[in-house]
């Protein structure tokens, strides 16, 4: 055997080495169980590993879905509400400014515009201009926060009614003890695993597309948000925990549209309608997020299974990033909260939680247009949003 076949056996050897530790039954299965009981038989369907593949594929037929989607419906949408893309006036080339607003920073301070304003031979107000338009070049339009809001709004609305379809009628919706019953012998039905596929696919769209999306001041959050649902979904299915899975995440589709939706008519200057979707946000992101979700949902994965089985890994890992996700909650509750208390109080706001673009708070110059964003209190809807996942 040569010198390179004994590498490449022993990379294999290693290789399966990591994969059969991995998915070790202990891990990942309670006590007296292994994965061979979780083979399809007697006309019972299990959820395999090898399922997930198919959102990938999916992820990129939702992102195709949506840009057809932002340029078709959400379009015609904003113009019949009198939105329009905005004109904005355009620097003229200088390459020693933008090479400074790349580098540097894009709010200068007082010492580098009068420095720059040397070097190319301009007045420190001409500079400050400069930087003003520049840094609204790259502020996303009304035009496009509307678009990705009607997108969102659509998707969470759609995925909520689906979601209530597929387990309004079981029997563990009004008895989570019967979430357990069984487990993880639990055969797999088609709803779910459409529905499974679809809210993975969709959140690794939102992964692969969060470089293009209007970047929000919770953007660090967001993604640990996006992240962590996504190791929860891909565990819960791999593990059997479908159940209780898809009662996650129709308790987490069940606010987001109220807010998509309140932002879309921010943007077109519908105050009042504005206004009472987003109470309605509010109350059902409390309801869901800060009552349903730790005191029924959680508490229902946290101490049901312990009348069954001793505690596992498995137990502990999805459990705790349940724990990750209500922890995120908290921090938006918080910020929503706040918000709302200023609102009502009558003071000026600004964004709290993640609807802030992270480009320039400067006054826009631009040609003046029908409708614009309204000034309502709701810093959430002003700029630009779980799921809330």
């Amino acid at each position: 055997m040569s010198q390179q076949d004994s590498v490449h056996e022993e990379c294999s050897q290693m290789l399966q080495t990591i994969y059969d530790c991995f998915w070790w039954d202990r891990l990942w299965l309670p006590y007296n169980l292994t994965w061979s009981d979780l083979e399809d038989r007697d006309g019972r369907v299990y959820a395999k590993a090898s399922d997930l593949y198919v959102t990938i594929p999916c992820a990129f037929v939702f992102m195709i879905i949506r840009y057809v989607f932002e340029r078709s419906v959400a379009t015609y949408f904003a113009h019949k509400l009198g939105i329009k893309e905005k004109v904005r006036l355009k620097v003229k080339p200088n390459p020693i400014l933008e090479k400074s607003f790349a580098a540097s920073s894009k709010h200068p301070k007082q010492t580098e515009i009068e420095g720059l304003a040397k070097k190319c031979n301009l007045t420190p107000r001409q500079v400050e201009r400069w930087f003003r338009r520049r840094r609204n070049q790259d502020r996303p339009s009304v035009l496009k926060k509307f678009r990705e809001a009607c997108w969102r709004f659509t998707f969470y609305l759609l995925a909520f009614t689906a979601g209530m379809a597929v387990i309004v009628d079981k029997p563990w919706f009004y008895d989570l003890r019967e979430t357990w019953k069984g487990f993880p012998i639990q055969t797999m039905l088609p709803s779910q695993y459409w529905y499974y596929m679809i809210e993975l696919g969709f959140y690794w769209s939102l992964l692969f597309s969060v470089a293009s999306d209007v970047k929000r001041k919770d953007f660090k959050e967001q993604i640990i948000h996006h992240v962590a649902t996504i190791i929860l979904i891909s565990f819960s299915w791999c593990t059997n925990y479908i159940r209780a899975g898809t009662l996650v995440m129709a308790v987490h589709d069940a606010s987001d549209y109220f807010l998509e939706s309140a932002k879309m008519f921010n943007y077109a200057g519908w105050k009042t309608t504005c206004n009472s979707l987003f109470i309605l946000f509010a109350v059902a992101f409390i309801i869901t997020r800060l009552i349903i979700f730790p005191f029924w949902i959680i508490n229902c994965t946290v101490f049901y299974p312990l009348e069954l089985y001793p505690a596992f890994f498995g137990y502990y890992f999805f459990n705790g990033i349940l724990v990750v996700l209500q922890l995120l909650h908290i921090f938006w509750a918080a910020l929503i909260l706040r918000m709302a208390l200023k609102f009502m109080t009558g003071n000026i706001v600004e964004d709290e939680r993640s609807d802030r673009d992270e480009t320039d708070n400067s006054n826009e110059e631009e040609e003046p247009v029908k409708n614009g964003p309204v000034s309502n209190g709701h810093p959430l809807l002003n700029n630009n949003h779980g799921k809330t996942d």
